[in-house]
């Protein structure tokens, strides 16, 4: 009878990190609060009426990404009928992600749900609006095959241009 000795394979680094996505909850409520509060300087970002008001739109979509099954980042977007053109589209209100762990792909896979769920629900576009400044969401949206359509002339804290960008889902 021979005898076969195989060697135990070592894992090629770290375990990944468990990344998902799931609709919004009343109880995460607090820590999308928190998200956003370290994401936004005072001003731009929300506060918890404009915070509430979001997620409690009925053409809404409210997504919250965890990370190993805690809260680490969020998603709201809407669908609407854009008046000039009849058609539905979707628009991205925020994409927020804590900043330790951003370049996880959490926001690539948040991204990707909602574009998908928005072109269930009948959108061919999506828009979203971004600050001239702000280097890594204008690299993520772009790397996300986003274009600019519009410069919004003091769109934040009525000093900061904002750029709408689009694309067709």
């Amino acid at each position: 009878m021979a005898f076969v000795k195989t060697a135990a394979r070592k894992p090629a680094g770290p375990p990944k990190a468990v990344l998902q996505i799931r609709k919004y909850r009343a109880s995460d409520f607090d820590r999308l609060v928190e998200i956003d509060q370290a994401c936004f300087i005072e001003g731009i970002a929300y506060s918890e009426e404009e915070m509430s008001f979001f997620l409690s739109m009925p053409n809404g979509i409210s997504l919250v990404g965890l990370q190993d099954e805690k809260i680490v980042g969020f998603l709201i977007a809407e669908c609407f009928r854009s008046r000039r053109t009849r058609q539905l589209t979707g628009r991205v209100i925020t994409i927020d992600v804590d900043p330790a762990i951003q370049h996880s792909g959490m926001g690539t896979l948040m991204m990707s749900s909602v574009e998908a769920e928005l072109k269930q629900a009948g959108c061919d576009y999506v828009v979203l609006e971004v600050a001239v400044d702000n280097e890594p969401a204008l690299k993520f949206y772009k790397k996300h095959g986003y274009s600019v359509l519009k410069v919004l002339p003091r769109y934040y804290l009525d000093s900061i241009d904002g750029l709408q960008m689009g694309k067709k889902l």
